[in-house]
């Protein structure tokens, strides 16, 4: 019997396997094998704005048109976040989670083929929908599987993409230099080639390892039928959250698509050094678990506050460029503290309480569409304010302005609306 068909059936509660000898076991090792998964991918995204420059050089892109690239791939995962979580609804995670490998693994390769700006955004969209898939089921199977400790789960999964965003700020520009030799201009493709096959042998991976009563297991029904939470998006709490969740996507991939480029051209670091300072945000972001053991012990209202107004603080000085490389890592490690593992992770974990417990998916996918549809238009903004205003003008503006207008934004939340 094929996933597509074993979806339809009732899934079975974890607790029905736990009390099998090892079953517990092997359900972690599953688990595991997906974060993995999920931390490679987000290695894999990030290949475009750390070898932006070489990209550029290659193909004539100005500076807008580079950075705009660099974050066109939140367009694709703005447009498959809801209809993702539709498909979960109806189909099995685990079919979702491969379509998005393969997506995802093959626009890795056809990077290497584009011939000018449209080729390479089409790539890009396609590579964006692909993540947007696997994040969609990475957020739903977590909190189904974690159901007593949503906003913690979700943190677990986030800390996979700090460690992602540590591999892919530093692998790329290690690559690009160690192939330089050999390929000159062409270098960036090496990065290209090895992630895209990286990406699909994981495909076989999950085909053979991820079984269905796994991957599909719902939250028991005593859980699901807790009080809280809305049936359906047209609700005060959600629509707020996808306003912050958009504006909170300009602002972090505002800076994941243009810091690399100015740490480049500006502060004229090599792109193995401006691997190394970058990493650092994923560093940061490795505290998402703790990120999100803040928003189950904390009103969402006050983690959401404090930390957005925190990432205004520490991205007030990104854009300096007489600093040492020690400081600009203290930088990034903030950014990727508030900004990736309580700001991110709470916001998840906002859009998932918004909602009645049995509509995870859902809940998941308005969260990935809304920041990501946010994100898809924070390259092109961050561009035209840079060739405009200078870096300085544009990181003040569009990053560290927009974190005090979501600070605001979230004294309006409604706790009491939420699922419990």
């Amino acid at each position: 019997m094929s996933d597509l068909d074993q979806s339809n059936e009732p899934a079975a509660a974890p607790e029905e396997h736990v009390g099998l000898s090892g079953e517990k076991k092997v359900a972690l090792a599953m688990f595991g094998l997906l974060l993995l998964i999920y931390v490679l991918m987000v290695a894999d995204r990030f290949l475009i704005s750390m070898l932006a420059v070489d990209i550029r050089g290659s193909l004539g892109f100005t500076v807008r048109d580079s950075i705009t690239l660099a974050t066109m791939f939140t367009l694709g995962l703005g447009i498959s976040g809801v209809p993702a979580g539709h498909l979960i609804q109806k189909y099995s995670r685990k079919s979702v989670v491969l379509a998005g490998l393969i997506l995802l693994s093959f626009s890795t390769l056809l990077f290497t083929q584009a011939v000018g700006f449209k080729s390479m955004f089409v790539f890009i969209v396609i590579q964006g929908v692909g993540m947007g898939c696997l994040a969609t089921s990475l957020f739903s199977l977590s909190t189904s599987y974690f159901h007593k400790n949503r906003t913690a789960a979700l943190g677990i999964v986030n800390l996979s993409f700090g460690l992602g965003s540590i591999f892919g700020h530093w692998i790329p520009g290690v690559l690009r230099d160690g192939y330089y030799e050999t390929l000159g201009d062409s270098a960036w493709h090496a990065p290209m080639y090895i992630f895209g096959a990286i990406g699909l042998a994981l495909v076989f991976a999950v085909f053979f390892f991820i079984k269905p009563w796994f991957s599909e297991v719902q939250a028991p029904k005593k859980v699901i039928q807790d009080s809280g939470g809305a049936d359906s998006w047209n609700n005060f709490n959600t629509k707020l959250l996808i306003l912050m969740s958009g504006l909170y996507g300009m602002v972090i991939y505002g800076y994941l698509g243009s810091y690399p480029s100015f740490l480049r051209t500006v502060v004229e670091l090599s792109a193995t050094q401006v691997g190394t300072v970058v990493l650092w945000f994923g560093i940061g972001g490795l505290t998402s678990y703790y990120g999100g053991k803040l928003g189950d012990k904390f009103t969402t209202k006050s983690v959401l506050f404090v930390s957005c107004l925190l990432l205004g603080g520490v991205t007030l000085f990104l854009y300096n460029e007489n600093y040492s490389e020690f400081v600009y890592r203290i930088l990034a490690t903030g950014v990727g503290v508030f900004g990736a593992a309580v700001v991110y992770t709470n916001l998840a974990g906002g859009h998932v309480k918004s909602l009645k417990r049995s509509m995870t998916g859902k809940g998941a996918g308005l969260f990935v569409t809304s920041v990501y549809g946010g994100a898809s238009i924070a390259g092109l903004c961050m561009g035209t304010l840079i060739e405009s205003y200078g870096w300085a003008f544009a990181g003040q503006v569009q990053i560290s302005g927009l974190c005090v207008v979501i600070a605001i934004l979230a004294l309006f939340i409604r706790e009491g609306d939420f699922s419990k």
